[in-house]
């Protein structure tokens, strides 16, 4: 087997989004910070309403995926298809954007912590003009694995194998073949995971302190970073003394063209000035 070391870190960036959230971006902070088919990952968190009341208001998206997954806090997604969908903690929001949806996400809390990420997954180019499709997944759908070691594993997608038993996530059958971990382990605690050999992997440590890579070759890995990681067939990852919670991801990458106009990712130019006009004359969706 061959694990997998730390390739690269991209160092979260403060930024704002939406009607003036602030946040954490890594993947996606420029469009060389990317790792196919990942095009963005943001983090929010704050226990400052004025820094999240604002929220998403009404807006447009064409070409990809978005991923919400709550820690703490409530939100409220709505979109053109009708679907409403309670964001509360623990759980995930998963939008395929496809030919076009216009949807909102706006807090339902006049106080208190607001905490979790935002994802995009790049589609392959015979899929971005499919329907847009919904799924709002709550914390009793998304297994949680209680490991001896101490160690949580919350599978939203793809599949773990642990203590004997393999367990699927709730998000299965999509064309990039996501994993997406949310991974918990107390101090001192070792999480080796295997990831499929060609695809591309990161993890990205948002409490704690961790290292990652086999033993030879650990480095360091700064809280709010994406750790992109090398060609392999496991993850490694070693807790510091006051634990370390992360989440883990890796897909197929698709290996075409992105081009990406604010919310609106597509293959060619062309293609993104058909989505401005369609946009433009009430045709995205």
């Amino acid at each position: 087997m061959s694990t997998r070391t730390l390739k690269k870190a991209i160092n979260a960036l403060p930024a704002t989004d939406g009607g003036g959230v602030k946040l954490l971006r890594s993947l996606g902070q420029s469009q060389s910070a990317r790792l196919d088919p990942f095009l963005m990952l943001d983090e929010f968190s704050s226990a400052n309403a004025d820094d999240y009341s604002a929220g998403f208001p009404d807006h447009p998206h064409r070409g990809f995926e978005t991923v919400t997954y709550m820690l703490e806090g409530h939100m409220l997604h709505r979109d053109h298809l009708g679907n409403r969908g309670d964001l509360k903690s623990g759980s995930v929001q998963w939008m395929t954007a496809g030919r076009g949806i216009i949807h909102s996400e706006m807090p339902q809390q006049e106080s208190g912590r607001m905490h979790g990420f935002q994802l995009w997954v790049n589609l392959p180019a015979r899929e971005k003009m499919k329907p847009a499709a919904y799924r709002d997944i709550q914390p009793e759908a998304i297994p949680l694995l209680a490991l001896q070691d101490g160690s949580r594993v919350k599978v939203i997608a793809g599949s773990t194998q642990a203590e004997g038993r393999v367990v699927a996530g709730p998000v299965q059958g999509l064309s990039t073949e996501p994993l997406f971990l949310d991974v918990h382990l107390p101090a001192g605690g070792h999480f080796v995971h295997p990831v499929a050999e060609g695809h591309n992997a990161f993890v990205y440590l948002y409490e704690g302190s961790a290292e990652v890579g086999p033993i030879a070759e650990r480095q360091p890995l700064a809280p709010h970073a994406a750790g992109l990681l090398s060609e392999g067939d496991r993850v490694e990852v070693h807790a510091g003394k006051e634990g370390a919670s992360l989440l883990v991801l890796a897909a197929k990458p698709l290996r075409e063209p992105v081009v990406q106009y604010g919310p609106f990712v597509m293959n060619t130019r062309d293609e993104i000035e058909q989505t401005l006009a369609d946009y433009r004359d009430g045709q995205l969706v």
